[in-house]
């Protein structure tokens, strides 16, 4: 028989809640507001729990950063899929560009873990690792030079559909990626095309 109405005990599930809940916390309100409290409250735990698995609050916002990072990195592979399918030509850049703008949890996960790696030196490391995992998506086909400023254009476009109520236009987007990026580094030679 189950147990009449009562959760199993799960230390690790009830962590993974407490992070999860702290992590989308932060994308709504910011890690500066997020208290020991609104994590429990969202997590449907005693506010003790938190305090059992996470001594701090610095200790409970690295958690849900990292968890947020490795969210972030989810949709990276799902990118770095994409390119390898279709090539890494400006046009699919573009298309990759404009579903992520549209979707708004994403934009602003983005956007918490970069504005919080800004006031917090710890951080900066995380969110420099997720803009360098773009580049090194780019860098054999357009050079580092070049990924480097695809990546930093594709963050500003990033902010800007966060600010502003409008979207740029997935045509725009390619114009400017292709002036960005130039012709790849190497196009296969005759030797080795197939007829």
């Amino acid at each position: 028989m189950a147990e009449s109405g009562r959760r199993r005990r799960d230390p690790e599930a009830r962590r993974r809640e407490i992070v999860t809940a702290a992590a989308e916390l932060i994308v709504e309100v910011g890690a500066e507001a997020i208290t020991h409290r609104m994590v429990a409250a969202r997590a449907g735990v005693p506010l003790g729990a938190t305090t059992q698995y996470f001594a701090t609050l610095d200790d409970l916002r690295g958690a849900a950063f990292r968890a947020l990072a490795d969210e972030i990195e989810s949709r990276l592979d799902g990118v770095r899929q994409t390119l390898a399918e279709q090539g890494a030509g400006p046009g699919v850049i573009a298309a990759l560009v404009c579903r992520s703008a549209e979707d708004g949890h994403a934009v602003q996960a983005d956007r918490a873990v970069v504005t919080a790696a800004v006031h917090d030196p710890r951080l900066r490391e995380l969110a420099r690792h997720l803009s360098d995992r773009l580049v090194d998506l780019l860098e054999p086909t357009y050079g580092a030079d070049r990924a480097k400023a695809a990546m930093i254009f594709i963050d500003g476009v990033m902010w800007s559909t966060h600010i502003r109520d409008d979207r740029l236009d997935q045509s725009f987007l390619e114009t400017a990626l292709a002036r960005i990026l130039g012709d790849p580094l190497s196009t296969p030679s005759a030797a080795t095309a197939t007829p």
